[in-house]
């Protein structure tokens, strides 16, 4: 139907037939072939015939506002793939908060360069309302935190929502009487990730919500190693879902429990940039490839 709205607009803006039909190249059969496959296809008159003047009917009205529009966007689609095209190899630099960083950033960048190998991906990584400062600065082109943003610079775009898993040893003494429940990590010797960011925050609010006092043996600001001292100082953690994989629960001899009050403990991570017209095509691009890739998986 793209073409037949070219045509169409094209009718309209020279108000005749016979230039249509010159400033297309078009023979007047053919073009009057492409109107009707239009008409046809609408089910409505676009013209109404008044001797040898065209009048634009309502619905013809309308259709040539769409065919404008639509002849705008497909240029503009056109320019973008140009400029993308014309760039090269690619440039991508992502802000990355402490949690996201560990949890969303290392399969989320396997997407993109399976889907692109000619992409270059930078990370910065620091607190939340550092990444907020980068990418209003232009410093990152777009950045991945662990909760919505509220920033008249920047746009918020929810990517999921993510909340906290109690992990522990498999043989963890905890699990002796059944599944835990909340209060059963009250005492419950703990290793905690490090004060400051949004994971922390969300885990002292609980703790404060419930009166829960765990025994913290340790605080780290990796993941990983928590894991692999878990088993070592006989103790659980509170680790985002989103971190979580099967394999590495199986290598280090783990089990991840689910709690109501953490599963209703939700955090949405987000992607963060600046407002459209300020980007280069090519981060648009990107943009709207992650936000895309969140809505498959």
């Amino acid at each position: 139907m793209l073409d037949e709205l070219h045509v169409f607009a094209v009718v309209v803006e020279q108000s005749s037939m016979n230039k249509a039909s010159a400033a297309l190249n078009l023979s007047q059969p053919a073009l009057s072939r492409k109107i009707a496959k239009l008409e046809q296809d609408l089910g409505a008159l676009l013209f109404n015939r008044v001797g040898k003047r065209l009048e634009l009917t309502r619905i013809g009205q309308l259709t040539y506002e769409y065919a404008v529009e639509s002849r705008q966007q497909h240029l503009r689609f056109l320019n973008l793939v140009a400029e993308y095209k014309s760039a090269g190899r690619s440039t991508l630099t992502i802000g990355a908060s402490l949690t996201t960083l560990q949890s969303t950033l290392p399969d989320l960048i396997q997407a993109l360069t399976a889907r692109s190998p000619e992409l270059d991906i930078k990370a910065i990584t620091g607190k939340t309302h550092e990444i907020v400062t980068l990418v209003r600065e232009r410093k990152a082109d777009l950045g991945i935190v662990a909760s919505r943003i509220d920033d008249p610079q920047l746009k918020c775009v929810p990517l999921f929502d993510d909340h906290l898993v109690l992990v522990l040893p498999r043989n963890h003494f905890v699990m002796d009487k059944g599944l835990p429940v909340i209060t059963d990590l009250n005492a419950l010797p703990m290793i905690l990730f490090s004060k400051g960011t949004w994971y922390r925050i969300l885990t002292d609010e609980l703790f404060e919500k419930y009166r829960l006092l765990p025994d913290v043996r340790m605080e780290i600001d990796s993941f990983e190693a928590i894991l692999r001292l878990l088993h070592t100082c006989r103790a659980a953690t509170l680790l985002p879902k989103s971190y979580l994989r099967a394999e590495m629960l199986e290598d280090n001899d783990l089990l991840s429990v689910p709690i109501r009050e953490l599963v209703d403990a939700k955090r949405t991570t987000s992607l963060i940039h600046a407002h459209s017209e300020g980007l280069s095509p090519a981060v648009r691009l990107w943009i709207d490839e992650i936000a895309a890739h969140y809505k498959r998986v």
